[in-house]
């Protein structure tokens, strides 16, 4: 993220993208979805005009447990929610953050001491710091990517085939 004036840009950094593409492996992403059945998001909203709540709605309307993790919140999409990933008592497979990349390590950092199976961060969360929390604590990790973006397109809700075409975006290919 930038910042000019106090003003902080919605844009990440795009110097990192090369860096973050490694954190973008269709088949670890792929591996994610496919097995796991437990997801807490940090920073879930009961707003439902909140990017965080369409999402966790979704994979809660396609079999996944979720679990809200955000201290303003009581309950989000009918489940308690949780002031912290530590407060959760039961097992997580993946934590999904909707947070601002500076709050990322120290969420990394409690992933990693939950047990949790994997670390993703949506789009435009990048943290190099938190990555490297988490890749080190042995998570498996997804940076600047969309969980209900890669579930369609993974699990066959984006092609009328059922398979990942490979192209998330509204612009026709060309034939070349």
């Amino acid at each position: 993220m930038t910042q000019t004036d106090g003003l902080v840009c919605a844009l990440p950094d795009q110097s990192a993208m090369a860096e973050v593409s490694k954190y973008q492996d269709p088949m670890v992403i792929s591996g994610i979805l496919h097995t796991a059945r437990t997801i807490a998001i940090v920073g879930l909203s009961s707003n439902v005009l909140r990017p965080s709540n369409f999402v966790g709605f979704y994979l809660q309307r396609h079999g996944y447990q979720v679990i809200p993790v955000n201290p303003n919140e009581r309950e989000v999409l009918g489940q308690k929610a949780y002031a912290s990933l530590s407060e959760i008592p039961f097992d997580v497979d993946v934590v999904d953050v909707f947070r601002a990349p500076a709050a990322v390590p120290a969420i990394a950092e409690e992933a990693v001491r939950i047990g949790a199976g994997a670390l993703w961060l949506q789009f435009g969360v990048i943290s190099a710091e938190g990555a490297r929390t988490a890749s080190n604590g042995g998570l498996k990790l997804v940076v600047d990517r969309c969980m209900k973006v890669e579930h369609a397109r993974h699990m066959g809700r984006m092609h009328w085939l059922g398979f990942n075409t490979g192209v998330v975006g509204s612009q026709r290919q060309s034939a070349l």
